[in-house]
């Protein structure tokens, strides 16, 4: 598992999330560990936006008749 390290937090911040674990019933760890997994979880506009990036990195097939494709073969033979 990683490991991250978060320098200068106020002391409210730190003060605050150790009530809200003690409140959960959780270390102070735990509770940073389920505040972060609820964080980083996409939302649905994120996984758009994401989906979006992929497709605009997929190049467009070209667009051909198919009419014109087998008139093409055939006036090759």
């Amino acid at each position: 598992m990683a490991q991250v390290i978060v320098r200068n937090l106020d002391e409210q911040v730190v003060s605050s999330l150790k009530i809200k674990a003690e409140l959960h019933g959780h270390s102070l760890e735990q509770e940073l560990r389920e505040i972060l997994k609820s964080a980083a979880e996409l939302t649905s506009e994120e996984k758009l936006a994401l989906a979006d990036r992929i497709a605009a990195m997929t190049p467009r097939p070209l667009e051909t008749d198919s009419a014109d494709l087998i008139r093409e073969d055939r006036d090759s033979r």
